[in-house]
């Protein structure tokens, strides 16, 4: 049995490590301060003006420009976004936290322990700069990568001299070294902020190229600002990705002007639902601070909410006893083989897919628990015969990936779509762009990766994708 003071020494060195751990990680057991006059700079250019500047006003500094598309009569902003706006963003953020938001660590050390450095009237041994590097150039694609597009390696050193340097290749590796860099400092309960542990030597980069939390947004509804705040949580722990299970059978909450009643009538309640702008706001939040959002319409099952504004796209709708025909009511599935779903489909994604591109590289269609009886209910298809259904959705899948691909997207899929290693698997024939999600453990990631598909692992007994 180890002794509690053997577990609080270990909680303690826990809590000095930066997190997630790095790859390579050395300290030392010098007292170094921070000054409010820090003089920070990016590829040379002085940051130091940015402090006490609120972030929302630096953002403003990134351009929009409208945008139309031939196949819808709305217009889409489209964001350009830059290195240098937001690396001066993330800046400010992290002098705010550092000055405003940080904590005295008391909770961290034994009952009145002497942890701090003590505190005098004598010239303290200060952080008199950080110089950021980014040794390589930002493109287009860098703000809405795909999976293992953009190195986000970084390099931070601090000495006791109190020269700080962080050496990143692209913003996103900026973003986490000032991460790190705020996790290295703590307020000190008479005043100032310090470290105890310099000289410190940081090099890291992620193991996984898609480190993602779901949100579902449909059968859970969160307003905008707590997604904002849940973008503020993954980003301090160098996640890069928030998936949104925008849509399922509970409700429809995200706005398609082109279709106005699908929100209106298929939200749980008036005035759940995320407008234009809000997904927009989301979208932008996210990029600024390290994340690409990829939204996702389940489909074909997981679809009932169409129902409540065109019922008759959907077959089963809320069918009792529903365990017979869906993993939880209310049951609803897109028709498999109706003319005027794909006409539907068409017009959701001309309206939807041109406010996704510009932010993500990504578009997530679902697929999972297609109940097969449910088609001996639709009159397009009166069969539960995988035999014919299987090409009918494969059928629908083409269509709505080749939509996804002509807006300069990959596809994603729940496993069930892809050769998953278990009798549900609808075994289609996948794109190479398309990346499978799975969720139920066991053989599937083997499965998936075997066929050649990137896979997401995303196993439904833990919280993270």
């Amino acid at each position: 049995m180890w002794s509690p003071i053997y577990l609080i020494f270990c909680l303690v060195l826990q809590i000095l490590a930066i997190w997630p751990q790095p790859v390579s990680f050395s300290k030392g057991n010098s007292t170094l301060w921070i000054a409010s006059s820090l003089n920070v700079t990016y590829n040379g250019e002085s940051y130091t003006n940015v402090w006490g500047i609120p972030c929302h006003d630096i953002s403003l500094s990134i351009q929009t420009e409208q945008v139309s598309h031939e196949q819808s009569s709305l217009s889409s902003t489209a964001t350009r976004f830059d290195s240098h706006s937001l690396v001066k963003a993330a800046v400010s953020r992290t002098l705010g936290t550092l000055f405003k938001q940080n904590f005295v660590p008391w909770k961290l050390f034994p009952r009145n322990s002497d942890f701090e450095p003590e505190e005098c009237d004598c010239e303290k041994p200060l952080i008199k700069s950080l110089a950021i590097i980014q040794i390589g150039n930002d493109n287009s694609s860098t703000f809405k990568p795909l999976a293992g597009q953009v190195d986000e390696s970084y390099n931070l050193t601090l000495t006791t001299s109190g020269q700080a340097t962080i050496n990143a290749a692209s913003y996103l590796g900026v973003l986490h070294a000032l991460e790190s860099f705020i996790q290295l400092f703590y307020q000190h309960s008479k005043g100032g902020v310090y470290t105890s542990i310099a000289p410190v030597t940081i090099t890291d980069s992620p193991k996984f190229q898609h480190r993602g939390l779901n949100m579902d947004v449909s059968r859970n509804w969160y307003p905008v600002k707590d997604i904002l705040r849940t973008i503020d949580a993954i980003s301090w722990n160098k996640f890069n990705r928030l998936h949104l299970h925008m849509t399922d059978a509970q409700s429809w909450p995200m706005d398609i002007p082109a279709i106005p009643e699908l929100s209106q009538k298929g939200a749980y309640q008036k005035g759940l639902s995320y407008s234009r702008k809000d997904i927009q706001e989301i979208q932008t939040y996210a990029i600024q601070r390290g994340v690409e959002v990829i939204i996702e319409f389940d489909m074909p099952g997981h679809t009932t909410s169409i129902a409540f504004s065109h019922p008759e796209l959907i077959a089963v709708n809320d069918m009792q006893p529903y365990d017979g025909y869906c993993n939880e009511p209310p049951c609803g599935t897109l028709k498999l083989n109706s003319s005027a779903v794909y006409t539907f489909l068409d017009e959701l994604f001309a309206d939807v897919l041109p406010r996704v591109s510009p932010y993500s590289s990504y578009f997530h269609t679902g697929g999972d628990e297609v109940n097969i009886q449910d088609y001996l209910f639709d009159e397009t298809v009166k069969s539960n015969d995988t035999k014919i259904l299987q090409p009918l959705i494969q059928k629908l899948v083409n269509h709505t990936h080749s939509l996804i691909r002509a807006a300069g997207l990959s596809p994603i899929v729940w496993e069930e779509m892809a050769t998953a290693g278990y009798p549900s698997a609808w075994n289609l024939t996948l794109g190479d762009d398309v990346v499978v999600q799975t969720w139920q453990g066991g053989n599937a990631i083997a499965s998936v990766t075997a066929s050649g598909h990137k896979v997401i692992a995303g196993d439904y007994n833990f919280w993270v994708s």
